[in-house]
């Protein structure tokens, strides 16, 4: 496969699951904001810029932190990299570069995605702030599906690669920023403000359902942190990423005979991830912990593009 074709097939998945996840991210905080009992506000908003990094992009724009400005920054601004707009027409730039090799299953559910966008004005307010992210979604649910009914070859795998590249960044974003920066101040560990926000993290992730099933007692900030680096059971966790980054890059080396450092920086991941108790991490430092995996992931993503020839 030419490097140019590897390349679009890859971030083609970085920037469909970054999509995914920023709709996700806004769809939970317009609930912990307007639909909860007890609304977080400004707190809410100012952590979902803070996990997709965007707090001086944001800044930059001089709007008031709150739902109708911040969502429409994440969602509709052109103008902003980090957007789900901006992110589905890299992907659909992408897509377009390979469609050859994509079904028309997979087109179609990228091209629809986009053109939730192009067609038209959406509302600020929560009802229709919540109808697009859930537009998206669908849409990236069924890119993803259609994916996985796609011949399982290099085709499939990069584009896996990348999903599993940008998850991994995600979460550990999404599990390091609350953790610091989104319980407001005054307010006490374990608390209702508290609690809402954990389940605002699991809803994030669509891991309410997973979290009952693997722990029987009620919601607490540690278990969920468990279940978000520890527990390969989970597709987004960190250890579920790390496995299945290791698992793409195996079959790859089987299918283009190239095997070489990201492939040892991915086994040397996971054996890491795998050994780590979260218990371990919280003590020694999860701000740090989570740190150095975001840097590594970001270096194993640069060995990705080294060993496939490609640009990063």
């Amino acid at each position: 496969m030419l490097a140019r074709v590897a390349s679009s097939l890859y971030w083609l998945g970085r920037y469909v699951e970054r999509a995914d996840f920023i709709a996700r991210l806004v769809e939970a905080t317009v609930r912990l904001d307007v639909l909860s009992p007890h609304p977080a506000g400004e707190a809410a908003w100012q952590s979902a810029l803070a996990v997709t990094d965007s707090s001086e992009a944001f800044a930059a724009t001089e709007a008031p932190v709150e739902l109708a400005a911040v969502a429409r920054f994440l969602t509709r601004d052109g103008s902003h990299p980090g957007s789900i707009i901006r992110c589905l027409d890299m992907a659909r730039s992408n897509a377009r570069a390979v469609r050859v090799a994509l079904t028309r299953e997979a087109w179609t559910a990228i091209n629809r995605a986009w053109l939730v966008f192009a067609r038209g004005h959406h509302a600020n307010d929560p009802s229709g702030v919540l109808a697009l992210t859930e537009a998206v979604l669908a849409e990236t649910r069924g890119f993803e599906g259609a994916i996985h009914r796609m011949l399982r070859n290099q085709v499939t795998l990069f584009i896996r690669l990348g999903q599993a590249i940008e998850r991994a960044d995600n979460t550990a974003r999404l599990v390091d920023v609350k953790y610091h920066l989104l319980l407001p101040e005054g307010e006490r560990v374990g608390g209702v403000v508290d609690r809402d926000q954990w389940t605002t993290i699991l809803q994030t992730v669509s891991a309410v359902t997973a979290y009952r099933w693997l722990y029987n007692e009620g919601l607490d900030p540690f278990n969920v942190i468990d279940l978000l680096l520890a527990r390969a059971e989970l597709p987004r966790s960190l250890a579920a990423s790390s496995e299945e980054v290791v698992e793409i890059l195996n079959a790859l080396a089987r299918q283009t005979g190239s095997h070489g450092e990201a492939d040892r920086m991915a086994r040397l991941r996971q054996s890491r991830v795998t050994r780590t108790r979260s218990s371990e991490a919280i003590a020694s430092g999860l701000h740090q912990h989570l740190e150095a995996f975001i840097a590594e992931n970001a270096q194993l993503h640069a060995a990705i593009g080294r060993q496939f020839r490609f640009s990063i």
